[in-house]
């Protein structure tokens, strides 16, 4: 089955993430790099703030970001939905993520009328070096 055609580009989906979160400082959100069809990449820039003790980028920044990459995934194959919601979010630590720009790759495993699952996979080395991977579904609202 072929992946379903994104309605936004990158520059969409970025715009329509700050419409969404006007008073959200610059930083507070990723930036989308790449839509294709059935996937985003995604990035945040490392900054101060981003590590928790022992030196890695802490979970709840990785688990943010796999959220934010989902919605950023769901809206650019959606279009202007704003309301759509996480409903559930599954994470796995896979290894310590060390200092580093934060990268997410976002696939839809399923677009349906009513939900989207998408798989997250993140890192800061290398793709081939995973920090961890998300499941995380979204409830897609109905007119």
């Amino acid at each position: 089955m072929p992946a379903p055609t994104p309605v936004l580009d990158a520059a969409g989906v970025n715009a329509l993430l700050k419409k969404a979160f006007p008073g959200a400082p610059p930083d507070a959100f990723p930036t989308v790099w790449e839509v294709t069809p059935g996937r985003v990449r995604v990035m945040t820039a490392y900054r101060e703030g981003l590590l928790r003790p022992g030196g890695v980028i802490s979970g709840p920044i990785l688990m943010s970001l796999s959220d934010t990459a989902a919605y950023a995934l769901v809206l650019a194959h959606i279009g202007d939905q704003l309301m759509a919601v996480t409903s559930s979010l599954t994470m796995n630590f896979l290894r310590g993520a060390a200092p580093g720009d934060i990268h997410a790759d976002a696939e839809l495993l399923r677009l349906g009328r009513r939900n989207a699952v998408c798989d997250v996979r993140l890192w800061t080395e290398s793709p081939d070096r995973l920090a961890a991977q998300a499941i995380v579904t979204y409830a897609i609202p109905q007119p």
